[in-house]
């Protein structure tokens, strides 16, 4: 944190070394930035996912915000302060989304509904206790210079890319109907979808689902009536509903004891719940900054495909000579809101692509999201982006600090984040793609994903009590 010295000057807690690295981060991004500016004026729609990264690893590691931590601390010691940050970012966002898609400037689309939603949660959600991190918090603690969260980056980046790629080894287990439906599919000769499992899952099975929004899915006509509909039932009316929950379950019996109530009344719990949403201002703001940026983002990157008459930041690579890496329809991944797990994917297809291996003989690859170079990956440059926000604020604050981890930790980041990559893959999505972009623009199967998610982490969180307790057995009395 800043303080002040006795002179009244403003001070980072970081002291002069901490501000020099901090000035220097911002710096040599702003160089940066210059320098693909200089190149071409286009590259400014990279940018802004780059510099919108920078903003989110600001608060990011402002407030310590993390998934992970909002499940753990509910399961493990029932404070639910981190919970809470997450669903003022939810309202917040979803709010933004609303006026967004009024003004028709929204990036969204919604996702396949199945089992494999829950299933890919689950997964996920019990990788990341294991962790220690979610896919967000993974980011902005490497920018704290924690070298287990960049082993957990670096599994979760392989793990996605070798599982979709994986060739016809991987059959075994695939449903008939799946294999069928797959190969009924009219795709080009280059694609081999009957090679893999993940491309059998994806075009026999995922692409049978339907992918509505809650207002698409009632009828709801207008955008202003649906933009109302997808906010309040997918996203206001949950999230109150949770905070509820949250109230009742971890927070009203200690308030009702500091407040000496024998007996409540219905504006007691209201107080209560209004305890509970400021007992830690800095997460309810970094909530509403998250909220705010993300929707801001859809806003600015919807507007800047206009400008240019694209519909996929593909589209411009092709238009500047950038052929390699693309899709076969000229694509890449270009979500136009805040995501994650899908670029750290291709950080790895890219660099196993160079190693020689197939990469590019799939779907998930091959069709739709390509395989670019990191440094011409939109995406890519916001998940660097929140590493380097991130780095310029644990500078300031004093904390950052380059920690290696012991074995255990190492292994724990490692398959840890295996899992989360497979989870991720399975559910289409991570903590933010599956769960917070998905609620907030009125896509239902995010609350599909949540309920995995919590799952999984509450099954992480008993399994690592577990190892913990047999630790502390084999080590005897102290």
């Amino acid at each position: 944190m800043a303080v002040f010295s006795e002179s009244g000057a403003w001070s980072p807690a970081g002291g002069r070394a901490g501000l020099l690295s901090a000035a220097g981060i911002v710096l040599a991004v702003a160089l940066v930035s210059g320098v693909y500016l200089a190149l071409d004026t286009r590259y400014v729609y990279l940018l802004v996912y780059a510099w919108f990264g920078v903003a989110y690893g600001l608060l990011l590691q402002y407030g310590r915000f993390c998934m992970a931590s909002a499940v753990r601390d509910l399961f493990m010691v029932r404070v639910p302060r981190m919970a809470v940050g997450v669903i003022v970012a939810i309202v917040l966002y979803a709010l933004i989304a609303a006026i967004v898609h009024v003004v028709g400037v929204n990036t969204f689309a919604p996702h396949p509904l199945g089992w494999h939603v829950l299933i890919g949660g689950a997964i996920f959600g019990f990788g990341m206790i294991f962790t220690g991190g979610c896919a967000s918090s993974s980011l902005y603690k490497s920018g704290e210079g924690n070298v287990a969260s960049m082993l957990v980056l670096l599994a979760i980046s392989v793990s996605q890319a070798l599982f979709v790629s994986a060739g016809s080894w991987s059959n075994r287990g695939v449903p008939k109907a799946w294999a069928e439906a797959a190969a009924a599919q009219d795709m080009p000769a280059a694609l081999g979808i009957t090679d893999g499992w993940f491309d059998q899952f994806t075009a026999g099975y995922l692409w049978t689902l339907p992918a509505e929004t809650v207002a698409q899915a009632l009828g709801v006509q207008g955008a202003v009536a649906g933009a109302v509909a997808n906010a309040l039932l997918t996203a206001l009316l949950p999230a109150a509903a949770l905070l509820v929950l949250l109230y009742a379950t971890a927070w009203r019996k200690g308030y009702l004891r500091r407040a000496k109530l024998a007996q409540a009344r219905i504006g007691d719990h209201l107080r209560g719940i209004w305890a509970m949403l400021t007992a830690s201002k800095r997460t309810a703001l970094v909530g509403l900054g998250l909220g705010a940026l993300a929707g801001l983002q859809m806003w600015i990157t919807s507007a800047l495909r206009d400008h240019y008459g694209i519909f996929n930041f593909g589209e411009m690579l092709a238009q500047m000579g950038h052929s390699e890496g693309l899709s076969l329809q000229d694509t890449v991944f270009d979500p136009g809101y805040w995501y994650i797990t899908t670029q750290e994917a291709q950080w790895a297809g890219w660099a196993l692509d160079k190693l020689g291996l197939s990469m590019r003989d799939n779907l998930f690859f091959g069709l739709d999201n390509g395989v670019p170079a990191p440094w011409l990956n939109a995406p890519g440059l916001m998940s660097i982006g929140i590493i380097a926000g991130a780095a310029v604020i644990a500078n300031l604050n004093g904390e950052f600090k380059w920690k290696l981890p012991s074995a255990e930790t190492a292994a724990f980041a490692l398959v840890g984040g295996a899992l989360m990559g497979l989870g991720s893959r399975i559910g289409m999505g991570c903590n933010i793609g599956a769960f917070f972009a998905t609620v907030t623009n009125g896509d239902p199967s995010g609350w599909i994903f949540f309920a995995g998610l919590v799952a999984g982490g509450y099954g992480g969180v008993r399994a690592f009590k577990w190892w913990i307790d047999r630790r502390l057995a084999a080590a005897g009395p102290a």
